[in-house]
């Protein structure tokens, strides 16, 4: 199997985009955060000591979905179009599943962008609660959807590799 992000000598490249033609491109990444009740209930009511949890973790995903290439060494700079981070909370498993969207129109792919903003939401949420909860347990953040790109569609049908 051929790398793309390797040359013929075993360097680390960043793959040259240059030639490729920009097309929409969407990607959708998710994740979830188990947590305590009482951490649960202080999101939940918004009375944790550090203000809006859930508020903030959006404003950090999005904000991460931008800086994707300062923090993952061998991706692109893009130019974003939407970058969005929603929250369903699962009160019976007293937990939060964040979902990230993400859109451009370049030459390559926002998967990176999409999980690199889910992981960031679910690690503001540890870092705003670890004073309730320290037990919490981030897990599940995958790829759930992209759209456009050489490689085509894919859709996450739920077979994981655990």
């Amino acid at each position: 199997m051929d790398f793309t992000h390797i040359d013929a000598n075993g360097n680390a490249v960043m793959v040259d985009v240059s030639e490729k033609q920009a097309t929409a491109r969407t990607a959708v990444a998710s994740g979830r955060i188990a947590m305590s009740p009482d951490c649960f209930a202080a999101v939940q009511s918004g009375t944790a000591k550090k203000g809006d949890v859930l508020g903030v973790a959006q404003v950090a995903g999005i904000m991460a979905t931008k800086h994707t290439a300062d923090l993952i060494p061998l991706c692109h700079r893009l130019n974003l179009t939407k970058s969005e981070v929603a929250f369903t909370l699962h009160e019976n498993e007293h937990s939060i599943e964040a979902v990230c969207t993400v859109r451009c129109t370049g030459p390559t792919g926002v998967e990176m962008e999409a999980l690199t903003g889910v992981s960031t939401a679910l690690l503001t949420i540890y870092d705003m609660c670890k004073a309730i909860d320290k037990r919490m347990v981030i897990s599940d953040i995958h790829l759930v959807e992209k759209q456009g790109g050489k490689s085509g569609d894919f859709r996450f049908e739920g077979q994981s590799h655990a």
